[in-house]
């Protein structure tokens, strides 16, 4: 694995969105956005499934507050909620109308405006079960029997047609795994009179 600092250019907009309240994010693995967040000075409140990932990262990141629960469960945010919701290549499981219930939840969770970065599968990604496993359903797939949703231009931009401001949308390869990774790279904010996502600049 190579190093993936995808989240550096973002760190001026994170600051814009952040002020004093903590940072989500939804299915931290190892930490590796985690340590450059806390890194940067803000306060991360972190969950993912695995409970090794977790105790990985409370060791690698004493500053962070880690859960280990499924993404589908309450996010553990305080009342005043986040301005900033990060995730990365872990909204993926689901069948479309609970993918899209999840999307909508993080969307209420945010202050506004509030600010979302994630990263999505690409139809591309073949290297990493973009074809040649059962279909489940549409772009959805069993992989190494576990399901695995894959996004083309057009899913993406209908998950975030309502209440979202695409601010950038990039389809792009990550060389992190041993092999190269197609993946959607989005960057939004929350927009309650938005009545579509529209087309990013």
């Amino acid at each position: 694995m190579s190093a993936d600092p995808w989240l550096e250019r973002w760190l001026p907009l994170i600051a814009e969105h952040a002020k004093q309240k903590p940072i989500l994010e939804l299915g931290c693995g190892p930490g590796d956005d985690t340590c450059p967040l806390a890194n940067a000075g803000y306060d991360v409140v972190a969950l993912d499934l695995s409970a090794e990932c977790v105790a990985k990262v409370r060791q690698k990141v004493p500053s962070a507050l880690v859960f280990n629960q499924d993404v589908r469960a309450p996010f553990p945010v305080t009342s005043g909620g986040t301005a900033v919701v990060i995730a990365s290549l872990s909204l993926h499981y689901f069948e479309w109308p609970e993918t899209v219930a999840l999307i909508e939840r993080i969307r209420q969770t945010l202050t506004h405006p509030g600010l979302f970065l994630c990263r999505l599968n690409s139809t591309n990604d073949h290297h990493y079960g973009a074809s040649g496993h059962p279909l489940i359903s549409e772009n959805y797939y069993r992989v190494d029997g576990e399901p695995k949703r894959f996004f083309d231009r057009d899913a993406v931009l209908k998950l975030f047609a309502s209440g979202w401001r695409v601010l950038s949308m990039e389809e792009q390869v990550t060389h992190k795994y041993e092999r190269p990774k197609a993946l959607w790279e989005m960057v939004l904010e929350t927009d309650d009179h938005c009545a579509g996502a529209g087309n990013p600049d």
